[in-house]
């Protein structure tokens, strides 16, 4: 499979003069301790505006049994707005709300209705507002945030949910911090063509929901190195499968994917920064993968950004990526007719990726 990308981003950072109100004591008055704060009013911070391409080809697609085309091009914005104020007890309340659409083609994903010369499937928008909020209580060290998530797109809807809170040591060298979040789908069943039962059928929706949660240490070491360990449980239950995706049997036969109405993820991963001077710094971050479905996977990446002057910088980074196939994954035409699961989505099957790029 070849893959093309390119993103483009602009950065905007709001000032006014008004924004702060500093009460500042006059020399003759007599003050207590912490009887003057700095209060702000909401202002806005950031204006952040990304857009991005991308394009791939190959030919190992699902949606025709693991062989057949994989063309597909994605055209994605996003705009974000950051904003903040400081209340009387020096707490910075943070809010940022973004808004994401994307639009795209996929010959895969046509190929649904193989019948016909094109269907509604060949292109679709994409829309996934966000809106987080966040509270950080700079002489406790905490910080508390929330955030809701929506998602649509033409065959499915999805609503979300993410609770965090963290705490750092008092000398500011370690923090930890928990997550837990929730995310609630509903898919439209939409069966190939030549499997339907007839062509006026009625919309049916299946749920998949999935429950995440993140435990994460950071410890700096010394002023030239820091280090991060997380672990991020997960599980999923409801449609797990792909409705659309077919398989073809030994026998000639053809049915849609079918795979377990649960699963537990288990992601653990090590991150590692070192400073190296006044314009390099090394970044690098390992995860191991396991399921109970039988895969596991290892993740390695590596970034070196290179400051050129006060206002550029280059970050060429690899990432390299190694998984085994989940146990109820065959190749086109590989799968027996008594399996109980089955699936040739060549997404969870075994497989080695190298990731080359630049920022």
């Amino acid at each position: 499979m070849k893959k093309l990308v390119l993103a483009i981003g602009l950065y905007f950072a709001a000032y006014q003069a008004d924004a702060q109100l500093i009460t500042i004591p006059k020399s003759s008055e007599k003050v207590e301790k912490g009887s003057y704060f700095e209060k702000r009013k909401l202002a806005l911070d950031e204006v952040n505006f990304m857009t991005s391409y991308y394009t791939q080809t190959g030919n190992r697609s699902a949606v025709t049994g693991g062989f057949g085309t994989e063309e597909l091009m994605d055209f994605a914005n996003s705009l974000e707005l950051k904003m903040s104020l400081v209340d009387k007890n020096n707490r910075i309340h943070n809010l940022v709300a973004d808004f994401n659409i994307d639009y795209y083609t996929s010959a895969s994903s046509d190929k649904i209705d193989s019948l016909s010369i094109s269907s509604a499937s060949s292109e679709d928008t994409h829309i996934y507002p966000n809106l987080s909020y966040s509270v950080n209580n700079k002489e406790k060290g905490t910080t508390f945030g929330v955030n809701a998530s929506y998602s649509t797109e033409w065959d499915y809807e999805s609503f979300g949910g993410v609770l965090s809170y963290s705490k750092q040591s008092k000398d500011k060298n370690r923090e930890l911090t928990f997550k837990a979040g929730a995310f609630l789908d509903k898919w439209e069943v939409i069966l190939p063509a030549e499997l339907r039962l007839s062509s006026s059928r009625s919309r049916v929706y299946k749920p998949r929901n999935s429950y995440n949660a993140s435990f994460s240490i950071s410890q700096v070491i010394n002023k030239r190195f820091d280090v991060l360990l997380i672990a991020e449980p997960a599980y999923q239950e409801g449609l797990l499968s792909t409705p659309y995706h077919r398989v073809n049997f030994l026998n000639k036969n053809v049915t849609v994917e079918k795979l377990p109405g649960s699963r537990m993820k288990l992601p653990i991963g090590l991150r590692a920064n070192y400073f190296m001077g006044d314009k390099i710094i090394l970044r690098s971050f390992y995860r191991f993968y396991t399921d109970n479905w039988g895969m596991t996977a290892h993740t390695a990446s590596l970034e070196i950004p290179v400051k050129l002057s006060s206002f550029f910088s280059f970050s060429p980074f690899y990432r390299f990526n190694t998984q085994t196939a989940v146990d109820y994954y065959k190749g086109f035409g590989q799968h027996n007719f008594g399996d109980e699961y089955y699936t040739s989505d060549p997404d969870i099957s075994g497989f080695d990726s190298h990731f080359i790029g630049a920022g």
